[in-house]
This record gives C-alpha cells, sequence and structure tokens, in this order.
C-alpha cells in the first residue's frame, strides 16, 4: 500500500492548458477538535478523488471529492458516534487574478491536500455529532443514559430552598 499524499506536484502533471486528468489517492486527515472533543476521520487513510484542470490563462480549477465517518463521542449521550460525512469541494487557483481566484492551498504549483482535505472535512461536519438522530442523551440529574431508561425516567423536584422558613410555620 502507497503512503498516504499530503501534497501533490501540480507541475509534475504536465497538464497543457484545457487539459484534465483525474486522480486517485490515499490521504490521512487530520483530527478535528469540536467544543473541546476531538474527532477523527475514519478509515486513517481516507481514499480521495481529486480533477485538475489547466486553465487556459494559467492556474488550476481543482475538485476534491471523498466520504469518511466522524469518529469521536457523541455531543448527547457520550457514546462512540460515527456519522459519514460526503465531501465535494472544489477551488480554483489563478495567480495574479485578484484574491477570491488565489487558493490558499496551492502554493508554487504545489497542492496542500492534507490541508484542504482537513478545511473541506470540518466545513461538512455535522454541527452536532450524534450517535443516532434521536440520542436522548443523558439525565441532567443522576446522569443515567436516556436511550436505555426509557421516556419514563424521573425525579422529584427538591422543594424550593426560597420556601423552606413557611414550611417551619405551624398554623393550627
Amino acid at each position: 500500500m502507497a503512503a498516504p499524499t499530503q501534497k501533490l506536484d501540480l507541475a509534475g502533471l504536465h497538464l497543457a492548458g484545457g487539459e484534465g486528468r483525474r486522480v486517485a489517492l490515499e490521504l490521512q486527515v487530520e483530527p478535528l477538535s469540536l467544543g473541546s472533543e476531538r474527532y477523527s476521520a475514519q478509515p486513517a487513510n481516507v481514499p480521495v478523488t481529486l480533477d485538475v484542470s489547466r486553465l487556459l490563462g494559467g492556474g488550476y480549477s481543482l475538485r476534491l471529492r471523498f466520504s469518511a465517518a466522524l469518529a469521536g463521542p457523541c455531543m448527547r449521550c457520550l457514546k462512540g458516534a460515527a456519522p459519514m460525512v460526503d465531501v465535494d469541494a472544489r477551488e480554483v487557483d489563478r495567480p495574479g487574478e485578484g484574491e477570491e481566484l488565489d487558493s490558499p492551498y496551492v502554493h508554487d504549483e504545489s497542492l496542500d491536500l492534507a490541508a484542504w482535505a482537513h478545511d473541506a472535512f470540518a466545513l461538512e461536519a455535522p454541527v452536532k455529532v450524534l450517535c443516532r438522530p434521536d440520542c436522548a442523551g443523558l439525565c441532567p440529574t443522576c446522569a443515567a443514559d436516556l436511550n436505555e431508561v426509557g421516556a419514563d425516567h424521573r425525579h422529584e423536584r427538591a422543594p424550593d430552598a426560597r420556601w423552606a422558613k413557611l414550611r417551619e410555620l405551624r398554623l393550627k
């Protein structure tokens, strides 16, 4: 098995203006930190498809596609979660044509594939990482898993401390 690709030499593809190429690669997506928790892409070496097109006036049009699971703790019940994340990202690098056409991932015809994949993966990640869409989470009083104990799990409310003096009052 080949080592995962981190950078790609675009000049090494020897593309003429208007020409394109599809490249199948493997890369390691760096872990994400979401809500002080660490989430990683699974599998460790993610197969990716990269479409590279050389623009007629110079520069490149790029498209990156891959799917990976976002593995880490569920944000509600803390059990393992691994929702699938589908990435379909596009970049254009046309040096000298303005800031919006200057890709932050291309420097001197070298594509920083690892940084682009990490950022694209983070942008496509769900806002809440859940073990299942209907996860009920943990009981705020006893930390029981509400997915296992059921919807009828309840606790008696403690009396309001502000009314404690009234409970001492004895009426005839």
